[in-house]
């Protein structure tokens, strides 16, 4: 297993001085924004994590390994490909072997993270059950990832785009607990507020720690959500997002679009119907979220510390 994985200089280093590692992924890069924002947002995460106290660790395909962190060139390699292939689970060892240029999922980044032994991994939203996934069975590979990797998954809960109550549904009856921070509701990545509630609320870093650690510790492996809602200032009117939404899920059954390519489709169409300001939202959350999985990291850090 060793031999497919890279460390940077920068996450070898960390490790060698027992420093908290935060995973990012990199499918925000290639196919979540565009260039430049892209690669000075990523860049813009690793910082914040930085200055948290902690080290970051973008995870990608490259020549045949998974590189656990990105210097500079290769996140602007990465920011630059227009055909950097988007891998989950499914995908992993295809990329690998063909040395595919390949930028990592929420699924494929829990599994990568969870070899390399990075327990807090922050990214956007993750992915769910796709409306009119009755008849299309569209249920995104993030949700078994959930259920299987135990991995900490910061995020601004799953994307609007989704049909929420069934992904909610999804991680329940796979035992995943939902955390929601500083509100009850569960959060809907645009929007802080989805119309329902999470799991459980925790708002501190300890608290949160506190549990991971009790869930894991009893042996109940499998991930956690927890759901960070995107600040109040850059949040998006619910009703505004569900219309705009609801026009673009229209436009991909005309213009048959179907499979993975149907996020990415659907971000760039909110993005050209809100004049940018998804894009803006997009960036916000993701940096907020980047703050809160820093000091969930540094908690877990400390806690581990004070139970050797």
């Amino acid at each position: 297993m060793q031999s497919y994985l890279v460390l940077s200089d920068e996450v070898r280093a960390a490790r060698l001085a027992a420093k908290p590692v935060v995973a990012l992924e990199s499918t925000i890069i290639s196919h979540g924004m565009p260039y430049p924002q892209n690669v000075q947002t990523a860049r813009e995460l690793e910082q914040i994590i930085r200055d948290g106290g902690a080290v970051p660790a973008t995870i990608a395909i490259m020549n045949g390994k998974i590189h656990i962190g990105l210097n500079d060139e290769e996140l602007e390699l990465l920011g630059n490909s227009h055909d950097a292939m988007k891998v989950s689970r499914r995908d992993l060892a295809y990329a690998l072997t063909n040395n595919k240029l390949g930028a990592t999922t929420v699924a494929a980044t829990m599994i990568c993270a969870a070899l390399a032994g990075i327990e807090v991994f922050v990214t956007g939203g993750i992915g769910g059950v796709h409306r009119g996934a009755e008849t299309s069975f569209d249920i995104s590979a993030d949700l078994q990832e959930l259920a299987r990797t135990s991995v900490a998954v910061v995020c601004a809960g799953a994307k609007s785009i989704l049909d929420i109550g069934l992904t909610l549904e999804y991680l329940e009856t796979h035992g995943v607990p939902v955390v929601s921070v500083g509100q009850p509701s569960f959060p809907a990545f645009f929007t802080s507020d989805s119309g329902y509630k999470a799991d459980f609320q925790l708002d501190t870093a300890e608290q949160q720690a506190e549990f991971i650690h009790a869930k894991w510790t009893l042996g109940l492996n499998g991930g956690i959500v927890i759901a960070n809602p995107v600040p109040v200032e850059s949040a998006m009117p619910r009703e505004e997002i569900e219309a705009i939404t609801q026009q673009a899920l229209k436009l991909t059954k005309e213009l048959d679009i179907t499979g993975k390519a149907i996020t990415p489709f659907l971000l760039n169409r909110i993005k050209q119907m809100t004049n940018g300001r998804s894009l803006e939202t997009n960036i916000a959350l993701v940096k907020n979220n980047a703050v809160v999985g820093t000091q969930l990291a540094l908690a877990l850090h400390h806690l581990r510390k004070r139970t050797v």
